[in-house]
């Protein structure tokens, strides 16, 4: 991996991952303070709605670019044909590589292949708008099957200390949850969930790609 191809992914992830804190994280704020059981006034409003961001923008910058990083790299190291049935296998282990969670590794291989299509039906590479719609597509479908784990999770974190839920078993919470709410209470939010990924998809994948275009740009014109 050259230089500016580093430098690039490296720079890119971070601001992608800024970019979604300073436009979600003041929704999710919002989102918060209107299902508060005392009202959304009494909870602040919009009052003090990005109170935390700085802190978050500041982590989220080296995690995202780091994952980019990772991400991108081990997509080198991996190097297949366009056309080998094996690149969502590369891009899976890409996105576990940079970040060790279901969700990535249904949303990257899905990304990049959706890319990879719209790519083919235009006969150019796809701009930065149609990767974010791409991102969007693939965060949504990503949101919606790991849903489940996102429940099981909640359960976890919200059960009575000592209980069996608390343990922390993801399968254990699962198959509870399946035995007292069926389907509907595995995937228990999965519209705004979906939704909101998607957002944070578009954001995060499209601020990525279209970043990393214009610092390689800027490189390959640099003397």
């Amino acid at each position: 991996m050259e230089a500016p191809d580093f430098t690039a992914s490296l720079v890119a992830g971070g601001v992608a991952g800024v970019s979604v804190d300073l436009i979600l994280f003041p929704l999710d704020t919002i989102k918060t303070r209107l299902q508060s059981p005392q009202g959304f006034s009494k909870a602040g409003g919009f009052r003090g709605i990005y109170a935390g961001v700085p802190s978050t923008a500041i982590g989220s910058f080296p995690n995202a670019a780091a994952f980019f990083l990772t991400y991108e790299y081990v997509k080198y190291l991996l190097h297949t044909d366009s056309a080998s049935h094996f690149r969502p296998l590369k891009h899976m282990l890409a996105a576990s590589a940079g970040e060790v969670i279901p969700f990535s590794l249904v949303q990257f291989p899905l990304w990049e292949s959706l890319k990879a299509l719209w790519s083919w039906r235009q006969g150019h590479v796809v701009d930065s708008w149609q990767s974010a719609v791409c991102g969007a597509f693939a965060g949504g479908f990503a949101a919606v099957v790991t849903t489940p784990l996102d429940v099981a999770k909640t359960r976890i974190m919200l059960a009575k200390a000592g209980s069996s839920t608390a343990v922390g078993n993801v399968l254990s919470a699962m198959h509870g949850v399946w035995r007292s709410q069926g389907l509907a209470g595995l995937f228990a939010g999965v519209f705004p969930r979906m939704a909101a990924i998607s957002m944070g998809g578009f954001i995060f994948l499209g601020a990525y790609d279209q970043t990393r275009s214009l610092l390689l740009q800027v490189g390959r014109k640099s003397p």
